[in-house]
């Protein structure tokens, strides 16, 4: 069985400081030092991370979030965000299977809105800390190799809310944005209520154009945000049918609309892999389940190629140039051909140079670097004219 939600609060993985210090929320939950010794790392270079977020609607019901927990393991998922959960105050549980629940919902004990991030065992392991924010809004970090990864959960108002309450939401989410180590792979997910659309003009670094729809004002809020941030809406990247990026449907079927979105930093944008909707996953909710797989694509280092150059000096002495003739006439004299067909004319050449260049490594060789002292004689004469003229004072 797995912890049920109603009696969270006496579960021994809270500490009761949590509920009893609400200044604390934005400090409270880390355990970089606890947990330092038993980390694992969940995404490389050699690894794929797959990553999930879902409006569930609710897990404050009974056997929701068994539901919801069943389905991340049969997704296969490492992570997954969770918008809309109804939970009140800010904590982390533990299931009986090892996964790992960091939630933060409302204050007031009202059990609306409320996000929450569950961790697979594995990931439960790589967890550095997290920052429970608002009922909207969570930030947690994990340990990843070679670098680490920052995930913000959210909840946006709806396109209908009030103009202030929307920029309050983006402007908490510039400011965790803004707390983030700029070295980390960033990902922001969850229920935007923001349609992206298919016509990217004037956004194209920030989408592609495989959205859905027309871009409503949440839309528009978006991808200001991205933009001013080089950030990327990873569902639009990817040429799937709409069956498999149409992530809300209405009560009825009428209006079907792609509002859960996953955003990343531009820098990993090649990172992310692909971006669907899993149909099949099912918690009694009107939205679909919505997974990311990641895997790290680190740029190459290209090495620098140093030119050799041969010591045509050495052919100023008669003796060497001799020897480099008659060295050219003994290798030559085994390629001589009459005939040649056009399909081995460049076959030929290739072989000529390769005599040429074989017979000059081994008479003439090559030049030597000489690194010159960018300061010249005459420059080091005036430093020590001013060194005698410094002793004299």
């Amino acid at each position: 069985m797995i912890t049920d939600t109603r009696t969270r609060r006496n579960s021994s993985f809270l500490e009761a400081s949590e509920y009893q210090q609400p200044s604390a929320r934005m400090n409270a939950a880390s355990e970089s030092q606890q947990e330092a010794g038993r980390m694992k790392s969940i995404l490389s270079t050699r690894t794929k991370l797959k990553i999930g977020f879902w409006n569930v609607r609710t897990m404050y019901e009974a056997g929701k979030q068994a539901q919801v927990v069943r389905e991340m393991k049969n997704n296969k998922l490492h992570i997954l965000g969770v918008s809309e959960c109804r939970w009140t105050d800010f904590g982390k549980i533990m299931t009986n299977s090892g996964e790992v629940i960091i939630y933060s919902g409302r204050k007031d004990g009202r059990h609306h809105e409320g996000v929450a991030i569950i961790l697979s065992k594995a990931a439960g392991k790589s967890l550095i800390e997290y920052h429970p924010v608002s009922e909207r809004m969570m930030r947690a970090r994990l340990d990843t190799k070679p670098i680490k990864t920052s995930i913000i959960q959210v909840y946006s108002p709806t396109n209908e809310a009030e103009d202030e309450t929307k920029q309050d939401f983006y402007e908490a989410l510039q400011a965790e944005l803004e707390k983030i180590t700029k070295h980390d792979l960033t990902i922001i997910m969850g229920d935007f209520n923001a349609k992206i659309g298919q016509d990217n003009t004037g956004y194209e670094r920030v989408m592609g154009k495989y959205g859905c729809g027309t871009m409503n004002e949440n839309g528009e809020h978006l991808a200001e945000f991205c933009g001013n941030n080089n950030m990327v809406i990873g569902g639009t990247l990817f040429p799937h049918k709409d069956i498999h990026k149409l992530t809300w449907i209405s009560p009825g079927g009428r209006d079907k609309n792609q509002i859960d979105h996953i955003v990343i930093n531009g820098k990993w944008k090649r990172s992310l892999q692909d971006v669907r909707v899993r149909r099949g996953a099912d918690v009694g909710s009107d939205h679909h389940l919505v997974t990311a797989d990641f895997k790290l694509k680190l740029m190459k280092t290209i090495p620098k190629y140093s030119w050799k150059r041969f010591d045509v000096g050495k052919l100023s002495d008669t003796k060497t140039k001799q020897d480099f003739r008659l060295e050219l006439k003994n290798r030559f004299s085994i390629l001589q051909a009459s005939d040649l067909d056009e399909e081995q004319i460049d076959e030929h050449w290739l072989k000529v140079k390769d005599t040429f260049n074989n017979a000059s490594e081994k008479v003439i060789g090559f030049r030597k670097q000489i690194h010159k002292e960018w300061i010249t004689p005459g420059t080091w004469k005036l430093i020590d004219s001013r060194k005698e003229l410094k002793k004299r004072l």
